[in-house]
């Protein structure tokens, strides 16, 4: 192990399910810091931000004792395990790790090296840092679940298309499928961000859904991203084309008998499948770095439009409040750290 030493970790995480609002939702622990095992990189934590999956777990998950969250960070490598390739102490890096192990809210986080990669160089780690969870998503869902290429053409429907995960997945779809057309679902009040996110043409998710695709697609859609597809299979049935494909990043199950009559394929798309269940597996790091060059290039943007200040037990309650709420438009971060925390 090449090493730099740090002495002692700070981790903040919950112990009981609480409201948000309440001042003990999360609490503050030290612990030694712990060499990183073979396989494994030791990362000084610079930036972290809050998605849905930390929200749902804090309100709802077993802590199992003391459970730290956080699936997104940006920091720098402080220590290599054995069996380590492509990083060096000092490295700039981000990931969003995988959620059978401790989050990225501590100072110091042991991850796995293969989940890993190299931040934008032009990128600050607050920026970077909100990346990773989202990129991972949108990435895995319209290239690998949907199977857009460079050379797909049609129309991709992007329901929730405002969100952390829509904002990402507009810009990576517009960067390497440039002949298929985005049409992103928002309301009035985020239909400017959601353009310059790169949507070709918006519907109003507060008017007649259908009506209005009808008019923008007569045959129907040929794929559609949804992140709210609780209770709208009928809607899809009717608005997507025959032979047509969803994948959905919220939670099950779904009745999608519905889409039978016209031939359609359901997909779910959950970014922590690949580190739970493909161990050797260095796709992820693969992806973060394709990220990291479009953003370099200045291709894609960095979705943050809240910066709660530095990490500490308050910021991250603020934080889930505003994830929470439903009404976040991008990505929520924290960077730095409050001393004491």
């Amino acid at each position: 192990m090449n090493e730099a030493n740090p002495s002692t970790n700070t981790m903040i995480g919950y112990t009981r399910n609480l409201p948000v609002t309440d001042p003990d939702a999360f609490e503050v622990r030290t612990a030694p810091v712990a060499p990183p095992a073979a396989g494994e990189l030791l990362v000084r934590v610079e930036a972290v931000s809050v998605n849905p999956v930390d929200v749902k777990q804090r309100a709802g998950a077993p802590s199992h004792g003391f459970r730290v969250l956080g699936y997104d960070a940006a920091g720098v490598v402080e220590a290599i395990g054995e069996g380590v390739d492509g990083f060096a102490v000092g490295d700039e890096v981000y990931y969003a790790g995988s959620i059978g192990r401790p989050g990225s809210d501590q100072r110091y986080q042991a991850v796995e090296a293969r989940l890993v990669g190299h931040k934008p160089r032009t990128a600050t780690f607050g920026d970077a840092a909100s990346l990773p969870l989202t990129a991972l998503t949108a990435w895995e869902a319209v290239f690998d679940r949907l199977g857009i290429t460079e050379e797909s053409e049609g129309d991709l429907l992007v329901v929730g298309a405002s969100g952390g995960v829509g904002s990402i997945l507009l810009q990576l779809v517009r960067a390497r499928a440039p002949r298929v057309r985005l049409i992103g679902t928002a309301s009035a009040r985020n239909a400017e961000w959601v353009r310059s996110m790169g949507a070709h043409e918006l519907v109003d998710h507060n008017g007649d859904l259908a009506a209005q695709l009808r008019a923008l697609a007569p045959k129907g859609v040929r794929w559609i991203f949804t992140a709210h597809s609780k209770g709208q299979e009928r809607l899809y049935a009717s608005v997507a084309a025959p032979f047509g494909t969803i994948v959905a990043i919220d939670d099950g199950p779904r009745d999608i008998a519905v889409l039978k009559g016209k031939s359609i394929g359901w997909l779910w798309e959950l970014m922590f499948t690949d580190p739970l269940h493909r161990p050797g597996s260095r796709h992820q790091a693969w992806i973060l770095d394709q990220v990291a060059d479009l953003v370099d290039r200045g291709v894609v943007r960095p979705t943050v439009t809240d910066h709660r200040g530095p990490i500490s037990p308050e910021s991250l309650r603020a934080a889930h409040a505003a994830v929470e709420s439903g009404r976040a438009v991008g990505k929520v971060v924290l960077e730095g750290w409050a001393d004491p925390v």
